[in-house]
């Protein structure tokens, strides 16, 4: 999967790889990218972050300085409030230093467990598992698991996703799903797993 997704260059390589640069970095930017295009949310996290590389110098902006900033992604006016008031809780709780467990990545405003796993996993080399649309939608469609939420779903990959492959299996299906397991009209057709996949509520698929 990751080798197709590779050849058609799929967003999510060229956004993860623009983000590792600092923890607090990551954070911001995987914040940003709920319900939004990595190429948008990449836009809008180097508008940002070439304003700002620390929660200290986030409090100088105002808050209509970042939302001119992440302009163009999902809820921006809301993901521009949590950004002022998480680095606030930063300075205040954690020196400043973004922490490296899920406990404490979940007290700050905007955070859900998606976010708090791919910071834990990008910034601090743990194996957890960020399960978005493309993960949960995938991993039910290949039929690893039967799962209503993500929440399930990544109680169950943990179960049986090898160790070494934890850390890379949500960058790994994203970039599928934006190329080739798409959430409408899959492209079975030119997919290498189609012969073994159960297509488990796939309705119709890209026979282009």
């Amino acid at each position: 999967m990751e080798k197709e997704a590779k050849k058609r260059k799929a967003p999510v390589f060229e956004f993860e790889n623009s983000i590792r640069e600092t923890p607090f970095k990551t954070l911001i930017s995987v914040l940003l990218s709920s319900r939004t295009k990595d190429e948008k949310t990449l836009s809008a996290s180097k508008k940002l972050f070439s304003k700002v590389t620390t929660p200290k110098q986030m409090l100088l902006l105002k808050n209509s300085e970042i939302e001119k900033a992440i302009y163009g992604v999902g809820f921006y006016k809301t993901k521009a409030r949590n950004i002022k008031e998480l680095s606030k809780i930063l300075i205040k709780k954690f020196k400043g230093k973004v922490p490296d467990s899920m406990e404490k990545l979940l007290v700050l405003p905007g955070v859900g467990r998606k976010t708090a796993n791919l910071v834990l996993s990008i910034s601090f080399g743990k194996n957890t598992i960020g399960v978005d649309t493309h993960v949960h939608r995938i991993s039910n469609r290949l039929g690893w698991v039967k799962t209503k939420k993500p929440e399930e779903t990544e109680k169950q990959l943990l179960k049986i996703i090898p160790n070494n492959l934890i850390k890379k299996l949500n960058k790994t299906l994203v970039a599928y799903g934006q190329t080739i397991c798409t959430p409408m009209n899959p492209k079975c057709n030119i997919c290498k797993l189609s012969s073994i996949c159960p297509k488990i509520n796939v309705k119709t698929i890209n026979l282009l």
